[in-house]
């Protein structure tokens, strides 16, 4: 066990003193690697803040499903039952003729005074409904169909064609971040690699002299993944610097919303330390595949 400490200790030293023997080599791979994490990380803020209102979106959108006149209390029963099968529905509450016309009165009726508690005293013009949340916004438009095939709803609505297509946007936006994200990792990687490839290049004679004594594949490639990952971990330095700084102060800046008060932004503790840390493994993740990836073909190479 100790021989083997002592190896992983010897693989960081030279790692360590790769990067400052090659300064300049490595300040380009670090630099390319905090430009990557930068554009990363304003990307992540936004999309993690966009996720955050689509959620908040789809938890308050309500679907109503009215029911029919004749229905009684049996049937009513009835009707919760096939509601609470339909998978992604829940917290399902119902709400009687009277309190619907409650609901219409003091929404459309508060100031008017169109008296309409006197005329409908006793009989109330509205459906009883069930109003139940929706797990994904998704599904509104499949849920709505399935709602209005359940015997005696009256209908089903879930605020139209409108709701969905902002969803469907905001969804998108989702998407697309992931896609970028990968590729802009996949741009460090590259960049690591190539500047990886010129730093063996340059100490090919040392590797031959490695080989020459005995040394195994292992014991040349790994002070490479050592250096590759303290490279990453330097350009994640001042991403990191960025990301804190930078939210809390638009955080505080604007209020905590984005334009209005119905695009709430993600309060900076402790979603600064979790971009943070993710920036930090990011970098060092990125320095390991692509100190890997390019010694490991070269070593393939020169095999």
């Amino acid at each position: 066990m100790g021989k083997f400490f002592r190896r992983i200790g010897r693989y960081f030293r030279e790692g360590f003193w790769g990067v400052i023997r090659h300064g300049a080599m490595a300040l380009s791979s670090a630099s390319a690697v905090t430009i990557t994490l930068t554009l990363i990380s304003i990307f992540l803020m936004f999309f993690f803040n966009v996720g955050q209102f689509t959620n908040n979106l789809e938890s308050t959108v309500l679907m109503q499903a009215r029911v029919d006149y004749e229905c009684d209390k049996a049937c009513e029963a009835a009707i919760l039952s096939e509601l609470e099968k339909l998978e992604g529905v829940t917290n399902i509450r119902y709400s009687s003729q009277e309190e619907e016309l409650e609901f219409f009165i003091s929404e459309y009726d508060a100031d008017n005074d169109f008296g309409y508690r006197e005329i409908y005293a006793g009989q109330s013009p509205m459906h009883a409904a069930y109003y139940m949340e929706v797990a994904s916004g998704t599904d509104l438009q499949a849920l709505a169909v399935k709602i209005e095939q359940i015997e005696h709803v009256y209908d089903a609505y879930y605020g139209g064609e409108g709701v969905v297509k902002m969803v469907d946007a905001l969804d998108s936006v989702r998407y697309g971040g992931v896609i970028l994200v990968a590729s802009l990792s996949a741009l460090a990687i590259f960049l690591i690699s190539n500047t990886i490839k010129l730093t063996i290049y340059a100490r090919n004679k040392e590797i031959a002299i490695m080989r020459a004594v005995g040394a195994s594949n292992g014991d040349i490639r790994f002070p490479y993944v050592i250096e590759g990952i303290l490279i990453g971990l330097l350009g994640s330095l001042l991403p990191v610097a960025f990301s804190v700084f930078g939210y809390i102060y638009l955080y505080t800046w604007l209020g905590g919303v984005l334009l209005t008060d119905m695009l709430p932004m993600i309060p900076p503790h402790p979603f600064v330390l979790y971009l943070s840390g993710g920036l930090v493994i990011a970098g060092m993740s990125v320095g390991l595949l692509g100190s890997f990836f390019s010694v490991s073909k070269y070593l393939r190479w020169k095999r």
